[in-house]
């Protein structure tokens, strides 16, 4: 192998270990700061959020296609990415047994006496400190759960970037240590050494004549 290609794989392996290096260690302490953020709200499942009593709770309520979740957070803290995704996935059903299986989009925008809403304002309940027509709070409901699940459901985003790059990481660092193998000629070094001394031992051919 020439001298430059030889230097160039060396110095382009050590580039690719100093990548996989800084990857991994990103990934680690990205993966830590989620774990740290989402211990630091101290979350914990609450009983039901487990798929066979959730499955029972929405069946109770009525509730129609819904997708049940198949993870166990009840009674659990919420220390990272998974778990808050899958305290997500049952806040969900719990705004819907609130609302009565209706998403934000499904309810009326104003609240009624019957509780059954409206979109005219003009059979709203109005505000008796400003008379305009009050809100449908169970929008609220909705409003609330989404702020909330949107935050956990990053965090478990943010998690699996974080194994994403130690993997990514790891792959750099074994390609950089191969091209250093291959550049600094570790592999095959002194096999030609040992060919030639190899061929001066023979002994000669016998002459067949």
């Amino acid at each position: 192998m020439s001298h430059p290609f030889r230097l160039g794989g060396i110095v382009a392996g050590l580039v690719l270990i100093a990548f996989g290096v800084g990857a991994v260690v990103i990934g680690l302490a990205g993966r830590h700061e989620v774990s740290s953020d989402v211990k630091r709200e101290q979350i914990v499942g609450t009983p039901d959020m487990k798929p066979s009593v959730i499955a029972q709770k929405v069946k109770e309520a009525g509730l129609k296609d819904v997708a049940l979740p198949s993870c166990d957070v009840a009674g659990k803290a919420i220390t990272n990415g998974s778990d808050a995704k899958c305290f997500a996935s049952y806040m969900r059903i719990h705004a819907l047994e609130a609302t009565g299986g209706k998403t934000y989009a499904q309810m009326p925008q104003y609240a009624t006496a019957d509780g059954k809403g409206t979109d005219d304002a003009a059979q709203a309940v109005k505000d008796p400190k400003t008379g305009q027509p009050q809100s449908n709070q169970a929008r609220q409901v909705w409003i609330n759960e989404t702020a909330l699940s949107t935050a956990l459901n990053t965090s478990f985003f943010a998690s699996s970037v974080g194994l994403f790059a130690i993997v990514m990481g790891a792959a750099l660092l074994l390609t950089g240590a191969g091209f250093l193998v291959l550049a600094s000629g570790l592999l095959g070094r002194g096999l030609p050494e040992r060919r030639r001394a190899g061929g001066a031992g023979a002994a000669p051919a016998a002459d067949p004549s």
